[in-house]
Formats: C-alpha cells, sequence, structure tokens
C-alpha cells in the first residue's frame, strides 16, 4: 500500500468511527437491533481500515490522526444531529485538534 492510499485509508477510518459514535448513540445501549449492528459493522470498518493504514504510517501520527478526526467529528456531529451545545471554547477545541491534525500531516519524517 502507497502511502497515499494509507493516509486515504486513515482518514475513512477515522470518518467511519464518527459514524461509529453515531451509531451507538442511536442504539441506544446496544438495545435497538439494527443501529446495533450497524455499529459493530463500523466498527469492524474502522479497525480493518487503522489496521492497514498503520502498516505504513508511523503509529503516533496515525493513531493521533484518526483520533482527532473521531473526536472533531463526532463533535460536530453531536451538535447537527442531536443539539448539542457548541460553545466558543469547543470551537476553539475543534480548530486546535484540526491545525494539530495538519502539523502532524505535514511534519518531516
Amino acid at each position: 500500500m502507497s502511502p497515499q492510499v494509507a493516509w486515504i485509508a486513515l482518514v475513512t477510518a477515522g470518518l467511519l468511527d464518527v459514524g461509529w459514535a453515531i451509531s451507538m448513540k442511536y442504539a441506544e445501549g446496544y438495545t435497538r437491533l439494527g443501529w446495533s449492528i450497524a455499529s459493530l459493522v463500523l466498527q469492524a470498518a474502522f479497525v480493518f481500515l487503522l489496521g492497514r493504514a498503520l502498516q505504513v504510517l508511523e503509529i503516533g501520527v496515525a493513531y493521533t490522526v484518526w483520533t482527532g478526526i473521531g473526536a472533531a467529528g463526532t463533535l460536530i456531529m453531536g451538535v447537527l444531529l442531536f443539539g448539542e451545545a457548541l460553545s466558543p471554547t469547543k470551537i476553539a477545541g475543534i480548530v486546535l485538534v484540526l491545525i494539530g491534525i495538519a502539523a502532524l500531516k505535514f511534519a518531516p519524517a
């Protein structure tokens, strides 16, 4: 796998992580079968893609990028889907996470 494909797999894994977190919320403690199955499928998919990306990318950078995408994306989706509060402090936190992801992506090896 080329580094470019590994980065695509990593970003996709981060986005699937967001989907997994949202599906867990909808699964209501795994009491709703459809959402529970979706949650498990999304989890398996992001773990697979993360594992593939880690074959090529540095673990520290890859894991940090993956968790950053998951954290920022889940916070944004919580606001959009569930009406969760978005304060200036949360916005600043998202911006800092995204700056950190960019810094890791473009840092010299």
